[in-house]
């Protein structure tokens, strides 16, 4: 019984859980962020030889469409192409942070924003799991390089991690309740994250109420008992130990009690598949496509391409698109499109490709980007500039026509400061799926308006970035040495210029807002409304913005965070009112002293607008805080006492009483030295306080 019990704790082979009879058959696992990734063979990895699957954007390009209902279709439909190929549980969502724009897997990430993230990711794991299909989110937690990736210790303080690395998954595992879990190869704060007890069992499940299956990232377990004693349920794929675990349990260094756990939990996750129907999937792999693409620039409103006699369309991806990633992620797409054939089927003869009449056309479309050899899992970037022959072919065709539009490929940031000025228009396309240049062309054409806006911060340099001294570390740690300050909370709460900041984003028409309101609906929650109009004279899409912070002399946090967004689609002249909720939750921070959410007494700004920078309307909201009254101890700092509402006036006794007969007054800067200090250091210096005095002085605080 023990033998087969531990058998349970690894897969049976590369894509498959081990099975318990007719009870609990094994579950089959595929690949899947952006499409289902079914190998040909169950023993192979087969990346690049899957089954032809629907190819969607990847998360780069769905972080940039701010459309939570359309994430969750493409989830939908994801998840019933996986129910058609057999596949019970799909890897994914990734849901990292966009720590560094060098991270080499940033493709599969939404943004540097844990909000956007745990929005974007909960909507994709309600729309898997509609399917009857089980989303794993993916990988928990801290994965943000590949660089000695399997290896690396992520150093990271206890406030960035809650506010910035867990905080995304937090909010997909309270409200999307996914059916299952990746652990990450990477160690956090020295623990590997599959051996880590405190991240799998006493935050995971215990304090977030997570259910489901934790699978190891592939390759991820070097200790196999610690991994299921922590929590891992399953690693994969197997490494043919499982009798280490059967051992560990007849030994008694493992609790045999762990091995039900993980039968209960595989057998909770075949009942959710097995109970689900099939959903229909409408892919909508087009509108993806087409929402998420960026206009960063459109001078001369040269976009949408209009009386177009000659149409010259510059760049080998133009024809042989970059629509994905590279490495584990890769999809074989069911078919392909690309932007130089959409474009000649709607224009027909006056599209010409290459670089030799741009001198004679009315606009000049150049597509450039980042080839898969600079960014794929499994290796980090080393610079976000474009290739330097790219760059030299933009400045050559620049000196003979001056109607540029640049259309972008690429699954990370790139600079774009050393060569906008060359371009009217650039249009930041990501990796845009197997629709892509129908997608693409679309835009271009005015078929329909770019709606997509930034989920990471274009910086002026690579320098800029907070992330630029710590990253990708070295002697197998990595320290997270911004902190809390990841992405525009760095460059906003310090001014720093960026080239294009996060939520940044252009249309065919413009906007106006206005009649801030903020209001207090009870139990320490708010509505944030304003009207929206359209001012110009085409229909569009809006993407409304809420940024939060505490107004105060010196930052303890960042001037502002994203607390919530809404896309909305306005007819030219129309005016929709816009309400997003605000919780006390949205206000607080992690209190790594005393372990809970703190929110802390003030005037919270309240800012709402078009992108991180382009702050419409701004309000106040005063907040009482959450009354919670720090417990004191002997290592409190006098200033502590001072300020507690009932230790103050104690310790106000105390010594007043040890200071009569004295008429010397005590010097204010020395007033301000003590108040740094313990209260329990102040024995030494004969003001009345002894340990015994200390120790009842607490008790009566508490």
């Amino acid at each position: 019984m023990t033998d087969r019990r531990a058998s349970l704790t690894s897969g049976s082979d590369t894509w498959h859980t081990t099975g318990d009879g007719d009870e609990l058959p094994a579950l089959t696992l595929a690949d899947g962020p952006h499409g289902v990734r079914r190998p040909r063979s169950s023993g192979e990895l087969g990346i690049g030889d899957s089954i032809p699957a629907t190819c969607y954007p990847p998360a780069v390009a769905l972080g940039s469409t701010w459309n939570p209902d359309l994430v969750r279709r493409v989830g939908r439909a994801l998840g019933a192409e996986a129910r058609a190929l057999g596949v019970d549980v799909l890897l994914g969502p990734g849901m990292n942070i966009k720590r560094s724009p060098l991270g080499g897997r940033n493709f599969e990430y939404f943004a540097e924003d844990p909000h956007l993230t745990g929005v974007l990711a909960a909507a994709m794991v309600d729309g898997i799991q509609s399917a009857g299909v089980g989303a794993c989110v993916k990988h928990f937690a801290v994965n943000n390089q590949e660089t000695d990736r399997m290896r690396v210790s992520a150093v990271v303080d206890e406030r960035a991690l809650r506010e910035v690395y867990l905080a995304g998954f937090e909010h997909v595992v309270r409200t999307a309740r996914p059916w299952a879990l990746m652990s990450a190869y990477n160690r956090v704060n020295g623990v590997p994250a599959s051996e880590n007890r405190w991240l799998l069992t006493d935050l995971l499940r215990g304090e977030w109420g997570f259910d489901g299956v934790v699978v190891s990232d592939w390759g991820a377990v070097r200790d196999r008992v610690a991994a299921v004693a922590a929590g891992c349920d399953v690693e994969m794929p197997p490494t043919g130990t499982d009798h280490l675990i059967a051992g560990a349990v007849r030994d008694g260094t493992l609790d045999p009690a762990v091995l039900d756990q993980v039968r209960d939990r595989l057998a909770l996750l075949h009942s959710r598949v097995s109970g689900s129907t099939e959903a229909d999937g409408d892919a909508p792999a087009r509108q993806a496509a087409t929402e998420a693409a960026v206009l960063l620039k459109n001078d001369d409103a040269i976009l949408p391409l209009r009386q177009i006699r000659r149409l010259a369309v510059i760049g080998e991806f133009a024809r042989t698109p970059r629509y994905q990633g590279g490495g584990s992620s890769r999809v074989v797409p069911t078919s392909l499109s690309n932007l130089l054939d959409a474009l000649t089927a709607r224009l027909g003869d006056a599209v010409v490709f290459g670089p030799s009449e741009a001198a004679g056309a009315d606009a000049v479309v150049v597509v450039l980007g980042l080839p898969e050899s600079e960014e794929s899992e499994g290796f980090d970037r080393t610079t976000i500039a474009l290739p330097e022959d790219q760059l030299q072919l933009l400045a050559r065709v620049a000196e003979v026509n001056p109607n540029i539009v640049v259309v972008l490929a690429n699954g990370g940031v790139v600079s774009v400061a050393e060569w906008r000025d060359q371009a009217k228009a650039i249009l930041e396309g990501w990796l845009p799926g197997q629709a892509g240049g129908a997608a693409l062309a679309d835009l271009l054409l005015g078929v329909h308006s770019p709606s997509g806006r930034l989920a990471e911060t274009i910086p002026l340099r690579l320098e800029d970035h907070p992330s630029h001294l710590h990253f990708p570390g070295r002697d197998g740690q990595v320290v997270h040495g911004e902190s809390i300050y990841v992405g525009y909370r760095h460059f906003d709460t310090l001014d720093v210029p960026v080239a294009y900041p996060f939520g940044h984003g252009l249309t065919y028409t413009t906007f106006e807002y206005s009649g801030l309101s903020i209001t207090a609906t009870g139990d320490g929650t708010w509505e944030i409304s304003c009207d929206v109009t359209n001012t110009g004279e085409r229909a569009g899409q809006e993407v409304v913005q809420l940024y939060v912070g505490l107004d105060e002399a010196a930052p303890t946090r960042p001037r502002s965070v994203l607390r919530g967004f809404r896309k909305i689609t306005i007819e030219a002249g129309e005016t929709r009112p816009v309400s997003l909720p605000l919780t006390s939750r949205d206000l607080a921070i992690w209190d790594v002293r005393h372990q809970r959410w703190n929110v802390d007494p003030g005037t919270y700004l309240i800012r709402v607008g078009a992108s991180s920078r382009d702050i419409r309307l701004t309000g106040e909201l005063r907040s009482d805080g959450d009354g919670f009254v720090p417990p004191l101890t002997e290592s409190s700092t006098v200033a502590e006492w001072r300020t507690h509402p009932v230790g103050g006036p104690l310790l106000g006794q105390v010594l007043q009483q040890a200071r009569a007969g004295r008429t010397a007054e005590i010097a204010p800067e020395l007033l301000r030295m003590v108040d740094g200090m313990p209260l329990i250091t102040l024995c030494t210096f004969g003001v009345g306080l002894t340990p015994d005095v200390i120790a009842t002085l607490v008790d009566q605080t508490r």
